[in-house]
């Protein structure tokens, strides 16, 4: 990977302040791990100058990657999952222009090589508060189209999410809605096969051939559901909590993870589904034609 003057300069500042104050012998210890052997004391230059001369030593080097995957590693930012990515988001638009993406797949990161320049043009972003406020009249599976005894589930799926909110049951209402939004698109994406497809957010394998729907992640759903409209930017931006929703069915994986579910969280991943099931049934008509 190779990125520009404005993206190394981006990069930078996610190392040295964005995503952590790292102090100079902080600096030293990050890039020594990436295999440089630099000691921290006197005559140690300014933190920035420091950084500045790694990063162009690592440019157009697998280390790159190795960096830029460690200063976005979620596994330094539990129960700060919005901020991660935003720091991804803001981060992309600097790369776009070197033609790469940062993709986040859960606990994962990677890397995605554009064919063209995207510019996000997305005005400015609704804020959590904002999400959360908006209401809707009527959820419903039925409009969207799907075969009627996969609606009937998911409608009664729907209905016991709620339930399990109003417990307090906020795992419960995690896991459901994740999957419960996974159906739905899976559903779509049998019924629209080729839209799916071909879409440029679809998931390949290493020979580049699109994957097998039942080998995509929710993660994967989500992202082609944005590229082909069928849902907004707000929506795939506040999914992270349901893209992650696997990981913790397996309770050794939330001990590990440090994961403990809050009504907060369960309320987001409560309330994308809604903007979900909404945003598809405005749009499912346009993938039909």
């Amino acid at each position: 990977m190779i990125l520009n003057r404005k993206s190394l300069e981006k990069l930078r500042n996610l190392i040295n302040e964005e995503t952590k104050y790292r102090k100079g012998q902080e600096l030293v210890q990050f890039f020594n791990a990436l295999g440089f052997s630099d000691s921290y004391g006197q005559g140690f230059p300014s933190r920035w100058r420091f950084t500045d001369e790694r990063l162009s030593q690592l440019n157009d080097k697998p280390k790159l990657d190795e960096c830029i995957r460690n200063v976005l590693s979620p596994a330094n930012f539990i129960g700060r999952i919005v901020e991660l990515d935003k720091h991804i988001a803001e981060f992309n638009q600097y790369i776009a222009f070197d033609k790469w993406k940062v993709v986040r797949d859960g606990a994962k990161i990677g890397f995605a090589k554009l064919q063209e320049i995207e510019i996000d043009e997305t005005a400015t972003p609704i804020t959590e508060d904002e999400f959360l406020k908006r209401e809707f009249s009527n959820i419903s599976i039925a409009e969207i189209g799907l075969e009627s005894v996969l609606s009937d589930i998911l409608q009664q799926r729907i209905m016991e999410i709620e339930q399990c909110f109003s417990a307090g049951a906020y795992l419960s209402v995690i896991l459901l809605a994740g999957s419960t939004l996974e159906g739905i698109l899976l559903g779509l994406a049998k019924k629209h096969p080729k839209k799916f497809n071909t879409s440029k957010a679809s998931p390949k394998d290493t020979s580049g051939k699109v994957k097998e729907f039942h080998d995509w992640s929710l993660s994967c759903f989500i992202d082609v559901a944005k590229d082909i409209n069928l849902i907004q930017h707000d929506t795939q931006k506040f999914s992270h909590s349901l893209r992650d929703f696997r990981n913790y069915i397996h309770p050794f994986e939330q001990m590990r993870s440090g994961f403990n579910p809050r009504q907060h969280t369960a309320k987001i991943c409560l309330q994308v589904l809604k903007n979900a099931i909404h945003e598809i049934n405005e749009s499912v008509s346009k993938i039909s034609t």
